[in-house]
């Protein structure tokens, strides 16, 4: 262990204690193109030397094998990690390449089972309904998640892509330690509800791509051009063709900041992201996802810098200016709803 550990934090009032960044593990297995699984398993380790210890997967990322990738680690060092995974996104045996959203309890007691055996563990510490299927009453969604509490399956609780509304009547069944959603310089329409929402009941955000799944660190100009045929992010809106031209113009001020700082512009969302937890009063733990330790030190440093007034207002009028939608189908996000 080293002297440059992050601090830590706790999700929820009730739920585990851990560093106020996390590591989102998809790309490990999954969704980025090829996989350096040497590379990958060393960012696991330099993750956890540096004080991250949540660990986000789900049973979606490659029907299951992003978990069965990250078992060894979370064997390796049971006592010292915090185990994230998350169900709903059934794969149809007719078309692996989609997704249909299923909430429903005896699907989900499967799906938790499935998540338990694949990832050795004996309980899951924070169990994510990944998205929302609006035909199940969230209330019974959750109601049969805390049956897992009861029966020590699950630990503690999270929802991912839900409104303040749903966030509010899943709370009233069973304590939600953490809320999961996209957030980051491109993507802030979780503040207008579901923000102030998770901060009267005393819930985290723990925003996912907080690196506008790569684009805001200009790793990459236009998917369709630069990136794997396997890689998913060539289908999303954001990315590609006059959208992608336009959102890369957006940076100037990120690159600028970074200068500033001596930072990279990938640190400088990072920072952001990070400051929202001053800004908004309530606790943040994003979860950047990599698979290099190198990166992983680059995004725990951005926990080190802080943006002042004049930087922040610089920032603030780029997510109004995005163009294009996060996710080609706007159903697997909670925007729409609100």
């Amino acid at each position: 262990m080293t002297d440059d550990r992050i601090a830590t934090v706790r999700l929820g009032e009730g739920g585990p204690e851990v560093g106020v960044q996390g590591l989102g593990c998809m790309g490990m297995s999954f969704a980025y193109g090829p996989t350096d699984a040497g590379q990958a398993r060393a960012a696991l380790d330099r993750a956890l030397e540096l004080g991250v210890t949540l660990f986000d997967t789900a049973d979606a990322y490659g029907d299951g094998e992003n978990e069965r990738f990250l078992a060894p680690f979370f064997a390796a060092h049971r006592d010292e990690v915090v185990v994230a995974t998350k169900f709903a996104l059934s794969i149809p045996p007719d078309d692996p390449t989609k997704r249909i959203i299923r909430n429903d309890p005896p699907y989900l007691r499967a799906a938790a089972e499935a998540s338990l055996k694949r990832l050795g563990v004996e309980a899951i510490d924070l169990y994510y309904m990944h998205r929302r299927d609006v035909n199940v009453p969230i209330e019974e969604t959750v109601g049969a998640m805390a049956e897992l509490v009861r029966a020590g399956k699950v630990k503690h609780l999270g929802l991912s892509e839900v409104t303040a509304d749903e966030l509010r009547a899943a709370h009233a069944v069973h304590p939600i330690a953490a809320v999961q959603s996209e957030w980051s310089l491109f993507s802030r329409d979780i503040e207008a509800r579901v923000v102030p929402a998770a901060r009267d009941l005393g819930v985290a955000l723990v925003p996912y791509s907080p690196l506008g799944r790569g684009f805001l660190t200009g790793a990459f100009t236009d998917a369709e051009r630069e990136l794997t045929a396997d890689d998913f992010r060539r289908g999303h809106p954001r990315f590609t063709g006059a959208n992608a031209a336009a959102n890369a113009a957006l940076l100037e001020p990120v690159r600028a900041i970074a200068e500033a700082h001596g930072a990279t512009p990938g640190q400088i969302a990072l920072a952001w992201a990070q400051q929202r937890a001053a800004v908004d009063g309530l606790t943040v733990v994003p979860i950047p996802g990599t698979r290099k330790p190198g990166r992983v030190a680059e995004n725990v440093a951005a926990t080190r810098i802080t943006l002042t007034d004049a930087e922040l207002a610089l920032l603030e009028p780029i997510a109004a200016r995005v163009a294009g939608d996060r996710y080609p189908d706007m159903r697997f996000a909670s925007a729409g709803r609100e």
